[in-house]
């Protein structure tokens, strides 16, 4: 018996790193998906494949031990198979760019949360995404939940770590086209850097927080209206801010400046440091967009929000 989840990567349109720190973020899924199939198998043993890689273990391992960017799979496959008397194959598929701010680990905690465990009963979107948050905290410790949440939810919402998520019922009229860097980064050093600013620069890091706490609540009207220069705006002095706190980099910015002359807004989406940006575009200046980017030697697509959010099948 074979079971069978796919779920989408994601953009952070506002709120990175603030997110952290209770500031609302606004996320959307984007049509970029991970497939995940599981089965059981005879031999009670945990293998796990994937293009970056192959994982097979006994069950029962530590956690600490393991040394895999597909530690989250084995935490979920060990957890599923803990009363039982098979093992598991799991198969990953993905068409999201690895390490580069579009939630590919979180789709991936999603998607293999529910492949896993669908194959041993029915289970809830609610407790699909505890294990899958429970997961990504094998990789990333201080992981606000968000990327799993708007993974499995799919569409537009707004999230904060106090109240949680809240769907945006709006359908705004616009596309991104993501850019993507190619240089290498680490979300756990990013966040730890944006640390050291707070600490260091508390003052400062107070007021970036509350202008984004109202830029944020700006751009939640300005959805609702369908405004997108205005929007575009928002994400371009959003941009200032990452910035300030010290994630953004030359060729970071160089890219930005090709998507804020070509589009209505762009910036960096993700940890920052490396990874991609995005530019907000609609079908006016999407092409021209694609165009600039390509035109320049760097790798982007096209995307739009995926209102399905997990699929199971």
């Amino acid at each position: 018996m074979k079971s069978k989840a796919s779920a989408p990567g994601k953009v952070i349109l506002f709120g990175e790193h603030f997110v952290v720190y209770g500031i609302k973020s606004i996320l959307c899924s984007i049509n970029k998906r991970v497939t995940v199939t599981a089965e059981k198998t005879k031999e009670k043993k945990i293998s796990i494949n994937s293009k970056i890689g192959k994982l097979v273990l006994q069950p029962n391992k530590s956690i600490s031990k393991i040394d895999s960017p597909l530690k989250p799979f084995y935490y979920l496959a060990n957890k599923a198979i803990k009363d039982q008397k098979e093992g598991l194959e799991i198969e990953i598929e993905s068409e999201i760019p690895l390490g580069a701010g579009l939630g590919s680990s979180s789709a991936c905690c999603v998607a293999g949360a529910a492949a896993i465990f669908k194959l041993f009963g029915k289970i809830s979107k609610e407790k699909i995404l505890e294990l899958a948050i429970e997961a990504e905290k094998t990789i990333y410790q201080n992981t606000s939940g968000a990327d799993c949440t708007v993974s499995t939810y799919g569409g537009l919402m707004e999230y904060d770590k106090n109240s949680g998520f809240k769907k945006i019922k709006d359908e705004p009229n616009f596309q991104l086209v993501i850019a993507n860097s190619n240089i290498e980064h680490s979300t756990e050093s990013m966040v730890s850097k944006v640390k050291e600013f707070e600490n260091k620069n508390k003052e400062k890091f107070n007021e970036l927080s509350n202008l984004e706490s109202k830029l944020v609540e700006d751009v939640l009207k300005l959805i609702k209206e369908n405004k997108i220069n205005e929007i575009g705006e928002k994400i371009n002095q959003n941009q200032k801010f990452l910035e300030e706190i010290g994630i953004s980099n030359e060729q970071l910015e160089n890219m930005i400046e090709i998507g804020q002359i070509s589009s209505y807004g762009a910036k960096i989406t993700g940890s920052g440091g490396g990874g991609c940006i995005f530019a907000l575009t609609n079908e006016s200046n999407l092409e021209n967009t694609l165009k600039e980017f390509t035109n320049k030697k760097y790798e982007c697509f096209p995307a739009k929000i995926d209102y399905k959010g997990l699929n199971t099948f």
